[in-house]
């Protein structure tokens, strides 16, 4: 069912606090430390913000540099691929084929150019031509789609079937879960680091963190790792979009999973329409609301982090803004309560890209869209 992009801008959801999950595999912690350019990504504190904010403590975990590229999209892709090329003959040589709004491919054409195959990136109307050239220079065939996000999967998913390919995609449907899954997997070293850099500080579990929603596969893991505790429901967790595709917000919403019909926007990678469906079940089962954000709100708090030596890109800014949205805008006594956030509680929030990563702004983004407006 596709829908119109949701007028509201927050979602409160009264999930089972009994609802839990498995967690994610404890070798993928062991893999990515036997990479090369393995290390910890810092957590680093921001307490005027958090004083901002009304909380006592606000943590951002900075993934501006992940696996020697600008995105934590690389502990994704590495480990799904290391994982669906094993049993296969060392000489037989693929093509890793995928469909992104930036982040993911580069990781994808990375690791394919490191394991000696090519890659075949599929790319939305809308994409920063930097992100596109950044794809390019790790060696991919590109190729563009006029067409949303939804359009470029299809796309990607249909040149796949060709022979001696393979589809890398961090999205999933029907009859095709068992890569996006091993993806999801790969984005728990993210958690892992977050509750040992916690307990180094003398801290304990997040009270909140707030996770970027695309189609869902980061906050799947989140979902995974904080559910799967022995006290489910300790840790609240809410996502945040762009107001132009806000399709987990809308799904949310609707207590089913829709598609909405996305926009312009400089928060590219997290400009989907339709929600994986291998997410659909942790977030219905585990998430505690959704807010959806602008592009000036994100843009304004990407450039906050960045006066505070963060560099964040607009998503990672989407965090912040989302913070802001929920904690200090109107209503807020309501959605506080709701999250049982009070003024000694510490949250996450989860930079997910550097300013490396994704260079728009506010007119690149109007400029983009040929005209019309960027909400």
């Amino acid at each position: 069912m596709t829908v119109p992009a949701p007028q509201h801008q927050w979602v409160a959801h009264a999930r089972d606090t009994g609802w839990s999950c498995s967690g994610p595999s404890t070798d993928v912690l062991a893999f990515h430390r036997s990479l090369s350019e393995y290390e910890p990504t810092p957590l680093v504190d921001l307490p005027d913000l958090a004083r901002e904010l009304g909380i006592g403590r606000l943590v951002a975990k900075d993934e501006s540099w992940r696996l020697g590229l600008p995105a934590f999209k690389a502990l994704g892709a590495s480990w799904a691929i290391h994982r669906a090329l094993q049993g296969r003959s060392g000489t037989e040589r693929l093509t890793i084929v995928t469909a992104t709004d930036g982040n993911h491919g580069r990781a994808v054409a990375r690791f394919a150019r490191i394991l000696g195959h090519s890659a075949s990136i599929f790319i939305p109307f809308g994409v920063h031509p930097a992100a596109i050239a950044a794809i390019a220079g790790e060696g991919a065939l590109v190729t563009m789609v006029e067409g949303s996000y939804d359009d470029a999967v299809a796309a990607a998913a249909l040149a796949a079937r060709a022979q001696d390919s393979l589809l890398v995609q961090d999205t999933a449907w029907d009859g095709y879960e068992q890569i996006p899954g091993w993806i999801v997997d790969g984005y728990a070293t993210l958690f892992s680091e977050i509750d040992d850099q916690l307990r180094a500080t003398g801290g304990q579990s997040p009270d909140l963190v707030i996770v970027p929603a695309g189609v869902g596969s980061l906050l799947q893991a989140a979902l995974s790792h904080y559910r799967s505790k022995a006290i489910p429901g300790a840790t609240a967790i809410i996502s945040v979009e762009p107001e132009v595709a806000a399709c987990v917000l809308a799904s949310l919403a609707s207590g089913e999973p829709v598609t909405v019909e996305t926009g312009q926007t400089i928060l590219s990678g997290l400009n989907c329409g339709t929600p994986s469906s291998l997410a659909w079940p942790y977030i219905i089962g585990g998430l505690d609301g959704a807010v959806a954000v602008t592009d000036l709100a994100a843009s304004a708090a990407a450039g906050d982090l960045a006066e505070r030596g963060v560099a964040s890109g607009p998503c990672g800014g989407a965090g912040l803004a989302g913070l802001r949205r929920t904690l200090v805008g109107s209503g807020n006594g309501d959605r506080r309560a709701h999250l049982h956030i009070g003024p000694e509680s510490t949250v996450v929030m989860l930079i997910t890209e550097g300013s490396a990563a994704n260079p728009g702004t506010i007119d690149d983004a109007l400029d983009g869209a040929g005209g019309s407006e960027a909400r």
